[in-house]
């Protein structure tokens, strides 16, 4: 039974909730007040002399700007909250325009003295009317500091100018005036008309403004586009700062949730590693589902942690970039789909039932570190992993403003360039609706997905996404999730089972999520001396997903804040950026963002009465767990040389492959040293490298079937990348690296000229039987090697390449020192024992064998289970 935490019982009007509430001296918000400096230059007219007028620019550092008057924050909340109605009344842009222009903030910018060259320079840009909406909008929201960039006063005519007067620093404002006087003939002088123009590199950052406050505008209307995005931030940042007081603290979650009641409780559910039968059948049924689903892959994240840099140019790259073992993380992500996961795969799938079947697979992109232009290029690079143009949809969200921690004004590195970033995974909902992503699935036959990060290089280890989907199908769930035990102390939210009576009476259950920066919110305590552990209780949430698609599009379709689910407001991190001057900053603050998984919160079942016991079972949500590090490990941060914590790094992360690795080839009676310690890699590295294709299972029953007997000796490297792969009593001391060219198969030219990768035709084959390797293998002691690149320094190494359809066999041999076999297309190679030494035999493969291969593994399928047969033509 699921266990809960002890209860404060209150009245039944109030409250009922399982923590205590955290002590924090922080005064009300009602006395907040928000204080921000005009950054805009400041225009003055001089008459210096006769006939001639000079305008100067104030050249204040930002540092000692004199304050805008101070307003209350609830009075300026509730004059934008006006605003925004009265904006949602309007039907047209000019209506919004009008509603606008009455702003009696907008009114004080635009009809100031000071201002009225600003607006001239904006009647200058030919902007259009949904462009100067936007502008009104950003002043509207209290954000003018965002338009402080300097202007260029340009003469109207080519001849040059004979007296130009420049001033202009207001900070990081620069503002160049050209006045040209000349002569009409008579002596007198003439002032010439004078125009605004920006630079050039203004000019790019100024459309970039209007793109992000367009994109912004549209994609948030459902909370009131920019100004609803201001209105939400300050929103949550009144909560954060209320949440930390004792005060009414629990009349504020009380508010917060809408219910009467609130408990939570930890969650029940399969445990994969435990009930290996029912585990086996759930995986069957996402295998045999595999052509209702589809598969998506949040992939914006800006990834500052990881420090990612082009070593080349020096760009800032996005984590789908990162080199992983050898590949890219979005090149193992598609070769985890076309290769491992449980039965479902399409590798799988085909070696079962015979059938080709294509994924299709949505990736939502942004354009932080140019992200979605990476993306694009790289698939375009590797043919679109030749599955097919159309097999793909790309689409991109938006990026939001941050805002400060102290005031919510939104952090800019120089005018018309304000720090922007993803808005969170939790927009993929809706903009997945916006951008007709659903129908997309749709029209591709599709009835539910799975999603998955791809910083997460174990989620799709042996049964866990396929059981994962498979449940979510067969029983018609909305949404499921791919829980394990939490680490204390862990940048990772929690799966919970919320009960809560509403306001009406009625009872509400469901599977939902809280993020760790939402704990200090419900009183949550985390850390190995919290009086609170979490980790004992509630599992983590991973963000490995079923999500039905019919169910998540009506939520993504709602006009309201539905659609945008666990709308949070960290501003526990800082923000660092370097302004236009090279000069770094970092300033606590954060950005609007939402959490795809908190889409659960719109999936609760109702009952008249409190129901709680054997609930689970009736819900449309549901979770399943697994051992921690086959459901999440990732590569989320760069580990520094001091830092000896291997959590969320690629070195973590590659441990936990590698003791996957040691548990999957130990059950196939072979024997491994042992994985000490994570203090002990960072000591001395690691005790071996095992890096097998994921076509090898990608059940580890499959993997199991192909592996049998020997051993791996410590300091070993073994690399397996060919899917029809025997080993039999192999012995390994040293490098043995098996690469094929047709892993999978062979591709074909599709209908519109694209190549398809065809399953199963003229693959790669390895047999190896009663084989001992022995070599120098990798040179442990070199320095520069960094093994979760899988860039290493190797003495001495056996390697087969196989060619196309190439097949190579050795059996009953030493293997001794560095070898290359290298075999042809269209060939076999057998080695056996000579008179002495090794005898070598190149054979070309029959004609009637070309496409199917001298020998080949069949799938079967007995009860739950997947047997294989090895056959030999």
């Amino acid at each position: 039974m699921a266990r809960s935490a002890p209860i404060l019982n209150r009245d039944t009007s109030h409250l009922l909730f399982t923590f205590k509430p955290p002590h924090s001296p922080f005064h009300s918000l009602t006395s907040l007040r928000l204080t921000k400096p005009t950054l805009l230059p400041t225009l003055l007219s001089s008459s210096s002399s006769p006939g001639s007028c000079i305008t100067r620019v104030t050249t204040v550092p930002v540092e000692y700007a004199p304050p805008a008057p101070e307003f209350e924050f609830d009075s300026e909340l509730a004059r934008l909250k006006s605003l925004r109605s009265r904006l949602a009344g309007a039907k047209s842009l000019r209506a919004k325009t009008r509603v606008i222009d009455g702003d009696s903030r907008v009114k004080r910018f635009f009809n100031s003295g000071n201002n009225r060259v600003f607006s001239a320079v904006l009647a200058s840009l030919d902007l259009s009317p949904t462009e100067l909406f936007l502008f009104k909008c950003l002043v509207a929201a209290g954000q003018e500091h965002v338009l402080g960039w300097g202007f260029e006063f340009a003469e109207s005519e080519a001849e040059p100018a004979r007296s130009p007067v420049k001033t202009a620093f207001y900070a990081i404002v620069e503002m160049i005036e050209k006045l040209d006087v000349s002569s009409d003939g008579s002596g007198k002088k003439k002032k010439k008309k004078v125009r605004f123009a920006l630079n050039d590199e203004d000019f790019e950052d100024l459309k970039k403004l209007l793109k992000n406050l367009g994109e912004v505008e549209q994609f948030y209307n459902c909370i009131g586009g920019v100004i609803g995005y201001q209105i939400t931030v300050m929103e949550l940042l009144a909560k954060s700062r209320v949440e930390m007081q004792t005060t009414n603290w629990y009349d504020k979650i009380q508010e917060q949730m809408e219910c009467q009641f609130l408990e939570i409780h930890a969650p029940s559910g399969l445990d994969l590693s435990e009930n290996a039968e029912y585990a086996a059948q759930a995986a069957l049924w996402g295998i045999q589902g595999l052509p209702d689903l589809g598969e998506i892959y949040p992939l914006g994240g800006s990834a500052d942690r990881l420090g990612l840099v082009d070593p080349d140019t020096g760009e800032c790259l996005p984590a789908a970039m990162l080199p992983y073992c050898g590949r890219t993380l979005l090149e193992g992500l598609i070769r985890d789909l076309q290769y491992i996961d449980c039965k479902a795969r399409e590798f799988l799938y085909f070696k079962i039932f015979g059938k080709q079947c294509i994924t299709p697979v949505a990736i939502m992109t942004s354009a932080a570190k140019n992200n979605h232009e990476h993306i694009t290029s790289l698939c375009e690079k590797l043919e679109w992993f030749k599955r097919g143009r159309s097999s793909f949809q790309l689409f991109e969200q938006p990026l939001v403003p941050a805002v400060s921690a102290e005031d919510g004004q939104w952090i800019i590195k120089k005018p018309f360039a304000p720090i922007c970033k993803p808005g969170g995974h939790g927009v993929i909902w809706k903009l997945a609706y916006d951008k007709g992503i659903f129908q997309w699935f749709y029209d591709h036959g599709r009835k539910g997905a799975t999603v998955r990060q791809v910083s997460n290089v174990v989620a799709a280890t042996d049964l866990t996404l396929l059981a994962l989907a498979g449940i979510g199908l067969h029983h018609g769930k909305k949404l499921g999730f791919a829980s394990c035990k939490r680490n204390s102390g862990a940048t990772e939210g929690i799966n919970v089972l919320m009960e809560k009576k509403n306001l009406d009476g009625r009872w509400a259950y469901g599977l939902s999520c809280i993020e760790y920066t939402e704990f200090d919110k419900f009183g949550i305590a985390d850390g190995p001396h919290s009086r609170n552990r979490l980790q004992a209780e509630f599992p983590a949430n991973t963000n490995i997903l079923y999500v039905d698609l019919p169910s998540a599009e009506l939520v993504g379709s709602s006009k309201n804040t539905d659609s945008l689910p666990g709308m949070v407001l960290n501003v526990k991190k800082a923000i660092s950026f370097v302004d236009n001057f090279g000069n770094p900053h970092s300033v606590p603050g954060g950005r609007l963002e939402c959490t795809m998984q908190n889409i659960a919160d719109n999936f609760l079942n109702t009952h008249p009465s409190r129901d709680y016991k054997g609930i689970e079972d009736k819900l449309d949500t549901f979770i399943v767990f697994n051992k921690r590090r086959r459901v999440t490990s990732s590569t989320k941060r760069k580990r520094r040389h001091a830092d000896k914590s291997l959590h969320q790094t690629p070195d973590g992360s590659l441990l936990d492959i590698l003791r996957n690795a040691h548990d999957l080839l130990s059950q196939c009676d072979i024997q491994l040293p042992e994985i000490g310690s994570n203090d002990k890699y960072l000591n001395s590295g690691p005790p071996f490298l095992i890096l097998l294709h994921p076509a090898l299972g990608p059940l580890w029953e499959v993997t199991r079937q192909k592996f049998c007997g020997g051993s791996i000796c410590k300091g070993s490297e073994l690399q397996v990348e060919v899917a029809e792969f025997l080993w039999r009593n192999v012995q390994l001391d040293g490098s043995l690296i098996i690469e094929a060219d047709n892993v999978m198969g062979s591709s074909r030219v599709g209908e519109v000229g694209e190549p398809i990768l065809q399953y199963g035709h003229r693959c790669g084959r390895c047999k190896l039987q009663n084989v001992r390797v022995l070599n120098e293998g990798i040179d442990w002691n070199f320095e520069d090697n960094v093994y979760w690149k899988h860039v290493v320094q190797r003495i001495q190494a056996c390697k087969v390449v196989l060619h196309g359809n190439a097949e190579f066999e050795a059996t009953d041999v030493i293997l001794k020192g560095n070898h290359i076999f290298e075999v042809p297309n269209g060939y076999k190679m057998k080695i056996t024992p000579g008179d002495s030494g090794l005898a070598i035999g190149l054979d070309p493969i029959a004609e009637n064998m070309m496409d199917s291969g001298s020998w080949y593994w069949k799938y079967g399928i007995k009860d739950t289970n997947i047997q294989l047969e090895l056959v030999e033509l």
